[in-house]
């Protein structure tokens, strides 16, 4: 329980920081009406959003090796035992 109350935390302050430095700007579009007898009418919301490209590419990357020596002291422990 407590995990998923830190969850929805973490979205939310997610979604006023995308709102607050304009990442999703959400105006609206049309007003909404009260119903009159055959109906009404819903309000509109135009959302613009960042676009975010991933992609991924292959690459050849050299790894280091590493190599382990003992040192004396310990060598000499070692051979005492």
């Amino acid at each position: 329980m407590r995990g998923l109350l830190a969850a929805i935390a973490i979205i939310i302050l997610l979604l006023i920081v995308a709102i607050a430095t304009g990442f999703i700007d959400i105006g609206q579009t049309r007003e909404a009406q009260l119903p009159e007898v055959q109906g009404g009418q819903l309000p509109a919301f135009d959302a613009d959003v960042g676009d975010v490209d991933v992609g991924t590419e292959n690459r050849t990357v050299e790894v280091p090796t590493l190599e382990i020596d003992k040192a004396e002291a310990d060598a000499a422990e070692d051979g005492d035992r």
